[in-house]
């Protein structure tokens, strides 16, 4: 919770997967590690009409409960609405944490939100709906290309372009990355570096291509890398900031 309440950014993964993994590392694992990093795993489950996965579905939960996210199994047709509404409820869920542990720290460690009287829990949950306005917002897009997700992608593009608009209507900054996986030679393969709108999708999706396997552990652990690289190189930037305003004296 510290590296939310002291850079007031909130890092997302937003998984998009069909199936069980069945490759690499255990997912479940790998998102309980990216919650000490301070980065939220949110799942989305996307079944046939005419199958039931009951394995991978379960998984779909269990990574996003590890993860201290949000999961959903949709139909691609309800994708849309779906992925706005996961990636608002988490961020919702992971501010009310955040605030929560102000209050332990300000009332006492066995207080929470619940315990106030009903307008004081009003007053913070103006609070909580506020920073979710005006926070920092990074969502990291990883999307299943495993085969059986051919006939699923121009759902799941339609369905990030609508996230997109949503997500930018607020006041805070909204920065993207979409991943697919599997990768070509590693994991993960980048489709797009960080940008404040997920525009330039149609090109994108017109490459890519389905098969193979389905490695969600180490597609996500690949994802956490990419977190944890932005967080050192901005690191580094705010140092050399520091030892140029302390040379020039501003």
């Amino acid at each position: 919770m510290e590296g939310k309440r002291m850079n007031g950014t909130l890092r997302q993964i937003l998984l998009m997967t069909d199936g069980h993994s069945n490759y690499g590392e255990d997912p479940v694992a790998i998102a309980r590690l990216a919650q000490e990093y301070d980065v939220t795993v949110n799942v989305i489950g996307i079944t046939d009409e005419n199958r039931e996965n009951e394995k991978g579905l379960q998984e779909v939960e269990a990574i996003a409960l590890a993860g201290g996210g949000v999961s959903e199994i949709v139909f691609a047709r309800q994708l849309a609405k779906t992925v706005q509404m996961v990636t608002r409820k988490a961020m919702t869920q992971t501010l009310h944490g955040v605030v929560n542990q102000e209050l332990k720290q300000i009332l006492g460690q066995n207080d929470e939100m619940e315990d106030l009287p009903p307008e004081k829990r009003g007053q913070v949950m103006e609070v909580v709906d506020d920073l979710g306005e005006k926070v920092l917002l990074e969502v990291l897009v990883l999307i299943d290309t495993s085969a059986s997700m051919t006939n699923k992608l121009p759902m799941v593009q339609e369905a990030l372009l609508d996230l997109s608009i949503s997500l930018n209507s607020r006041s805070g900054d909204t920065k993207f990355s979409l991943y697919s996986f599997p990768g070509k030679r590693k994991p993960i393969e980048r489709l797009l570096d960080w940008t404040p709108k997920l525009q330039s999708l149609t090109a994108t999706f017109t490459k890519l291509s389905t098969a193979g396997m389905t490695p969600t552990g180490p597609a996500l652990q690949a994802a956490l890398q990419v977190f944890e690289e932005r967080r050192g190189k901005r690191r580094l930037e705010d140092d050399e900031n520091e030892q140029r305003q302390g040379r020039f004296g501003f």
